[in-house]
């Protein structure tokens, strides 16, 4: 079962609402939920098989209750078509590790932000031939009054010799760009 909250609390049917990190996630510490984390890290994203949702920042919380499963996530954007796609293959992973009474939650705040995507993901996006976001998102580090762009490096052959061909590209969340030395084009995940 898969349901949407605009909260920063996850509810939980057998305990107390449990506050979301601002920030990246964190594995839990509690032995049971970390378990229930480390399955759900499992999952890849299907825009990008290669990133699994603990990777990319998406999945928030896990909590392995006597009564209720509950894993949260959050959207890369509210309206990501992949959403609905991650949440049930979250929910057949996690029942099949012998979790029952299983329940999928998205959370919209805070939202989501590249900056939650880990280093190893970034490296992923790489190998991949993804160029991954640069810099940090607005909220906090880049204001001021002029907002310059930063260079994308090529993914293949990393010169920083590209251009943008598109501001959208194969999914929302990437653009196509070109590099003007292997004139090969490439996707680029876009920061937000």
């Amino acid at each position: 079962m898969t349901s949407r909250v605009s909260s920063d609390s996850v509810l939980r049917n057998d305990a107390a609402p449990r506050e979301l990190p601002l920030g990246p996630s964190q594995r839990p510490s509690d032995p049971e939920d970390a378990k229930l984390w480390d399955v759900a890290a499992t999952v890849c994203d299907p825009e990008i098989p290669v990133l699994t949702l603990e990777d990319l920042g998406v999945l928030r919380d896990a909590y392995a209750g006597q009564d209720e499963t509950v894993v949260v996530i959050t959207p890369t954007y509210s309206g990501c078509p992949a959403m609905d796609t991650m949440a049930a293959d979250l929910e057949t992973v996690v029942q099949a590790a012998g979790y029952r009474n299983v329940r999928i939650v998205q959370v919209l705040r805070p939202a989501w932000t590249t900056d939650w995507m880990s280093e190893a993901g970034q490296a992923k996006l790489t190998e991949y031939g993804i160029a991954p976001p640069t810099g940090r998102t607005a909220a906090g580090h880049n204001s001021g009054p002029v907002r310059l762009a930063l260079s994308v490096k090529c993914p293949r052959c990393s010169s920083l010799n590209t251009r943008e061909m598109t501001r959208f590209g194969s999914t929302s969340c990437k653009a196509l760009w070109v590099c003007n030395n292997c004139k090969e084009p490439f996707d680029y995940f876009k920061v937000h």
